[in-house]
């Protein structure tokens, strides 16, 4: 089971700063944890999982200002691929794909990842020759893509239209076989069940009120409302809210935050082999094991902390996905909701140190946030055990703003931001 830290933990190990004297009364106030996570999702979960197994971190406390997994790792569409334009790109989500593999037997818990297949449709000449790039860019980097004829992507996808006649015409689709779909609540209890085994403590509604530094400007702990925490290494894994946090240490960042919506059907049996994708008009669709058809939208045009969206956005994919998919069109929605994805002016994530001494940071993975789970969860552990980037995401960089070495993946996602 995890262990939830309640406040008796908190009295014992935390307390508040007046009770460190108590505590070690013959020095300045030693760190309660080796490190500490904010954020419970997958990313940060993750991170401390491998903390404690590969480099023997076990001293690490999660704090979540909610409940574990119910921030964006539970408002996402699960989809898993690798079919990125860059190198930089392709190398990161591959890693994740790799792990994403055998997951399931490292945690000895049940993910449900489903290597279904990932099929991106082209609507028009400009998406024939931009998905034929991306598979020339993926083979050179051993990442599996390949082009499918209409016939082809409709033999794959029965339920697919590719008929001259339809308002988004099928003109080819690109297809990565290993990508699919894994349960977005499995990967979080998964990562937080094999966390807490290994002595990682994970703390519930507890929010980060302030970022204490020392005299040299390096962290020596963290406030929350539930007590002071003192460390020497914080890493800051909050989809929506990192630069509400990193402002608590004096750093602004290039963050923009908008509202991402999708929403699943009434449940069916089995109808829907594949995961499909549709840049053109920002749609992408799968069925979940429940039987639901669980439906994506583009980000909305504006930016919003709201974990809900514009209406006119879901009626535009709702309208796309019935056009594609005439079959669906007696389908009922069952719910929709919103998430709150962080987006950086080249559409790619930060992920390393920061200038403050001690202080890392995973953010801004827009759209691309669950497939890169377990690669990101890896690679944060790795930087904070070894305080130095992993040759995968050096590249990914805050200094890359300032330098003008920019990963521009604006295109990436099936759904561009």
């Amino acid at each position: 089971m995890v262990r939830f830290s309640g406040l008796s933990l908190f009295a014992k190990a935390l307390g508040n700063h007046q009770s460190w004297p108590e505590l070690w009364p013959d020095a300045q106030p030693k760190p309660a944890y080796d490190a500490v996570i904010v954020g419970a999702g997958g990313h940060g979960l993750g991170a401390a999982y491998y903390l404690a197994k590969k480099y023997g971190i076990t001293k690490v406390a999660v704090i979540e200002k909610g409940w574990l997994g119910g921030g964006n790792t539970g408002r996402n569409t699960t989809i898993v691929r690798s079919n990125y334009l860059y190198d930089e790109s392709a190398h990161l989500y591959d890693h994740a794909v790799k792990l994403w593999d055998g997951l399931s037997q490292d945690l000895n818990f049940n993910v449900m990842y489903s290597k279904r297949g990932v099929m991106m449709l082209a609507h028009n000449v400009h998406d024939i020759q931009s998905f034929q790039r991306h598979i020339h860019a993926n083979r050179l980097n051993g990442v599996d893509n390949e082009w499918l004829t209409p016939e082809q992507a409709k033999e794959y996808c029965p339920p697919l239209d590719i008929s001259p006649e339809a308002r988004y015409p099928v003109l080819g689709a690109a297809l990565q076989r290993r990508g699919g779909t894994a349960r977005h609540d499995s990967v979080a209890w998964g990562y937080a069940r094999a966390a807490s085994a290994l002595g990682v403590d994970i703390i519930q509604n507890c929010m980060v009120t302030g970022i204490r530094r020392g005299a040299d400007g390096a962290v020596e702990g963290v406030e929350t409302t539930r007590g002071y925490i003192a460390t020497k290494k914080v890493g800051v894994s909050a989809a929506g809210n990192t630069s509400v946090v990193m402002r608590m240490a004096g750093l602004d960042f290039p963050l923009e935050s908008y509202p991402l919506q999708a929403l699943v059907s009434e449940p069916v049996k089995p109808v829907f082999p594949c995961v499909v994708m549709s840049n053109t008009v920002h749609a992408y669709i799968s069925q979940s094991d429940k039987g639901e058809l669980v439906i994506g939208a583009g980000t909305d045009q504006y930016v919003s902390y709201s974990q809900r969206g514009a209406l006119h956005i879901v009626e535009h994919t709702l309208a796309a996905i019935c056009e594609i998919f005439p079959m669906f069109r007696r389908m009922r929605m069952l719910r929709n909701w919103g998430g709150i994805v962080d987006v950086t002016p080249d559409r790619s994530p930060i992920l390393g140190k920061t200038p403050v001494p001690g202080l890392y940071v995973n953010c801004g993975w827009g759209t691309g946030g669950f497939k890169a789970t377990p690669g990101a969860g890896d690679l944060l552990a790795y930087t904070i055990a070894k305080d130095e980037p992993h040759p995968i995401n050096a590249p990914f960089n805050l200094d890359r703003f300032r330098g003008g070495r920019l990963i521009d993946e604006a295109a990436a996602a099936a759904v561009a931001h």
